[in-house]
């Protein structure tokens, strides 16, 4: 009997991204499918400077480079960081998506009301700050860059009062309980498949295909494509103030979604329903996206 070679698993160094790609290598390897990490060093992890400056992708296409070349044969992705154009290079499963709620952390378990006047708050997302900036203009939003830990750490040493970060990062690196404050789908919307992972193979690499395939979570998969469907319908990159939450429940995928003002002063938020099929859920968040575009929303994007 022949023993499968472990597959190589490409992912970046930081303490979530091989927290990440491990749940996904133990996934594989209780599917009967042996596999080992394999560490890309990417752009993003040696530039430190804000993401919207040094471009959408920025910690995905190394790891796609490394895929492409024979260096490794699955690469795990925060799927939220990957462009939305398709790669027809890559075949792309999504596995089972963590908690897509956008979470607070704050000296003395203080929450987003309980905040002093004028609170010192670190995100650099403009998605995280115009939906801030709307609940609480008062905050004085600073840029932010860094792990989870030295994003928390700014808290801990009191250089901020509070950090946002995705709930799921802080689940999957068993820090969930730092959250002091975890934000209603509905009262701070998180970024298109903010929670899911996106696992990708060569698309001529049969042997890995059917490895990823076996991770594949149908539902999360519908609600991805409706969300990222939108993004890429309002030709809005990872770094733009867009959020788009999608559930799938009873055959009906339901997507929300909005566009907001960076300084909080104005927002589009729209809700439709379609059927849960792949070509559904594509067509609906096209769909919300032209009717976001119809209300205004390329004028908040910056366009004409």
């Amino acid at each position: 009997m022949s023993v499968k070679p472990a597959l190589k698993i490409g992912t970046r160094g930081s303490k979530l991204a091989t927290t990440q790609a491990g749940h996904v290598r133990d996934d594989l390897v209780a599917a009967g499918w042996p596999a080992q990490l394999h560490i890309v060093t990417t752009h993003g992890d040696v530039n430190m400077a804000p993401v919207e400056r040094i471009g959408v992708g920025v910690f995905t296409q190394r790891l796609r480079e490394a895929l492409h070349a024979g260096e490794c044969e699955v690469a795990v992705h925060s799927f939220k960081d990957l462009p939305t154009a398709p790669d027809d290079r890559f075949h792309l499963v999504v596995p089972r998506r963590e908690d897509p709620r956008e979470a607070l952390i704050a000296r003395d378990g203080l929450n987003l009301e309980s905040l002093p006047e004028g609170a010192r708050v670190g995100t650099g997302a403009p998605r995280r700050i115009s939906q801030l900036k709307a609940i609480r203009p008062d905050l004085d939003i600073r840029p932010l860059r860094g792990n989870i830990d030295t994003r928390m750490g700014k808290v801990f040493s009191g250089e901020l009062d509070a950090v946002v970060l995705a709930y799921a990062g802080l689940v999957r690196v068993g820090q969930g309980d730092r959250a002091t404050e975890i934000f209603d789908v509905e009262r701070v919307m998180p970024a298109p498949a903010q929670g899911a992972l996106a696992v990708e193979c060569r698309a001529d690499d049969a042997s890995a295909r059917a490895a990823i395939d076996s991770l594949a979570a149908p539902e999360d998969t519908l609600a991805t494509i409706a969300e990222r469907a939108l993004l890429a319908a309002l030709e809005a990159g990872c770094t733009a103030p867009v959020a788009a939450h999608a559930q799938v429940a009873d055959g009906v995928v339901r997507l929300t979604a909005g566009v907001f003002a960076l300084d909080g002063s104005q927002s589009l938020v729209a809700t439709q329903d379609a059927q849960a099929d792949p070509a559904q859920a594509a067509e609906l968040g096209r769909e919300l996206a032209a009717q976001l575009i119809e209300q205004g929303a390329a004028k908040l994007l910056g366009g004409s």
